[in-house]
């Protein structure tokens, strides 16, 4: 029985787990922080970090530690282990970040090669093109380490480091002022820019093809694998926060040269094209379609793996061809209409994702006080469903009124507090009910 996995396989984990998060959005979110922070990059790099980096990287480790998911999600309830998951596995996967996997490499890896609009037709043979290589790699996710650790991610990390080593050597800019948003508080704009990628809900679920991957390199013992996968986070943490801020970096200097820039991709897109002119254009629109692919893989071998798990009736290939369908569908009819649905829900489960993170992390020390997730988890998922139905219009009466002065509402960090107060509350009524329960065996 092996105990650990080789140094060689241990770093390809990694790489694995890296591709697994790194997707589109992780692409985006830095290069426009550090256009919008100016001298000020390090600073908002600091609260990025923290929310994009560490956040995921303690998911994984708590998820491990906890013994999966469902474990963790069954100190709150039984129900809870049913329904928190599957609205996990449902808003990120199918009903938004697969099909938009497609649709954002096919928006950065095509259509700034054509003259002209191309319509509906070549989107479709794309789309289908990019969910069935997607689908065929996704067959065997216990071999994942081996294309998208050491074949695409390898890949990815060498054309970043490309466009770096570009602007190092040959600046395309410089540092300019920060906009007003990065002007009071950096590092609490980076955290929020960083929030935005979700990888803590991914986090939650990557651990289950992390560990069949470790598995497969021959590692069976549980605490073993507990170790590994927490190694494996640590080494995905690592590249990311790399890649973060080489990325970053880029933004920044784009600063004197790009004035109106509204996302990362304008950002990246003129930053390459001054370097490296339309080669630099089919740099990133490789980088940008490997990200996406990676990404795409590994939620559909997360969603399968996980049904195939509650729902057996069809077995993990069937799923993996559900998802791929579904996916196939809104991405290329109405991904839209789904981003509606899906976005508030995410942002409902976002904050919970983040307090169970944190229970879990601290368990050893308050597993004699059981109260303190049911109490705590529901009082965070009431007030974050609020605050994200304040962010829908339409859906503004359906908020709480009082929410607005809550301790960081303004900043959609309402619920923290209460959260807090609930734990307590949770653990001094986990002490009278065990209180209550000596004095009944003494009266007895």
């Amino acid at each position: 029985m092996k105990q650990k996995l080789s140094f060689a396989n241990r770093i390809w984990i990694g790489f694995t787990l890296f591709s697994m998060f790194f997707g589109a959005g992780n692409l985006i979110f830095p290069p426009f922080l550090g256009y919008s922070a100016g001298h000020y990059l390090w600073r908002g790099m600091l609260g990025f970090i923290l929310s994009a980096v560490c956040l995921p990287a303690l998911g994984v480790g708590a998820v491990a530690m906890s013994g999966g998911l469902e474990k963790l999600t069954a100190r709150v309830h039984p129900k809870f282990s049913l329904i928190f998951p599957l609205l996990i596995y449902l808003s990120i996967g199918p009903f938004l970040a697969i099909p938009r996997t497609a649709s954002t490499s096919y928006a950065m890896a095509v259509i700034p090669f054509l003259s002209e609009n191309p319509g509906g037709n070549l989107r479709f043979i794309y789309t289908l093109f990019f969910f069935s290589a997607a689908y065929l790699v996704s067959f065997r996710p216990d071999k994942l380490s081996n294309c998208l650790g050491k074949i695409m991610t390898p890949c990815l990390l060498f054309l970043i480091a490309l466009i770096f080593a570009g602007c190092v050597c040959w600046p395309v800019g410089q540092w300019t002022s920060p906009l007003p948003s990065y002007q009071q508080t950096p590092a609490l704009q980076g955290f929020l820019e960083g929030y935005q990628t979700m990888d803590t809900l991914a986090a939650l679920n990557f651990g289950i093809v992390i560990t069949l991957n470790i598995r497969a390199k021959g590692v069976t013992n549980e605490t073993y694998i507990v170790r590994e996968t927490i190694l494996s986070g640590m080494i995905a943490g690592a590249l990311l926060t790399l890649i973060y801020g080489a990325l970053a970096y880029i933004g920044s200097l784009t600063g004197t040269g790009l004035y109106e820039a509204k996302n990362g991709a304008r950002i990246l897109t003129w930053a390459v094209g001054e370097l490296y002119g339309r080669n630099g254009l089919r740099i990133l629109a490789v980088i940008f379609f490997i990200s996406c692919f990676n990404v795409c893989v590994s939620l559909i071998c997360c969603c399968s793996e996980y049904f195939s798990r509650q729902f057996p009736f069809l077995p993990y290939p069937g799923w993996a061809a559900v998802f791929s369908c579904i996916s196939f569908a809104i991405a290329n009819a109405g991904l839209n209409h789904i981003l509606a649905f899906s976005l508030p829900v995410i942002h409902s489960i976002y904050p919970v994702a983040i307090v169970l993170i944190i229970l879990a992390l601290i368990h050893p020390w308050i597993s004699r006080l059981p109260l303190i997730y049911p109490y705590t988890i529901l009082t965070t998922a009431l007030l974050s469903t609020a605050e994200s139905l304040r962010k829908v219009p339409g859906w503004e009466m359906f908020s709480l009124p009082l929410l607005k002065r809550l301790p960081g509402s303004r900043l959609g960090f309402g619920w923290l507090l209460p959260a807090f107060l609930s734990a307590v509350v949770g653990a001094v009524c986990s002490c009278l009910q065990q209180i209550a329960k000596k004095n009944k065996k003494k009266g007895e």
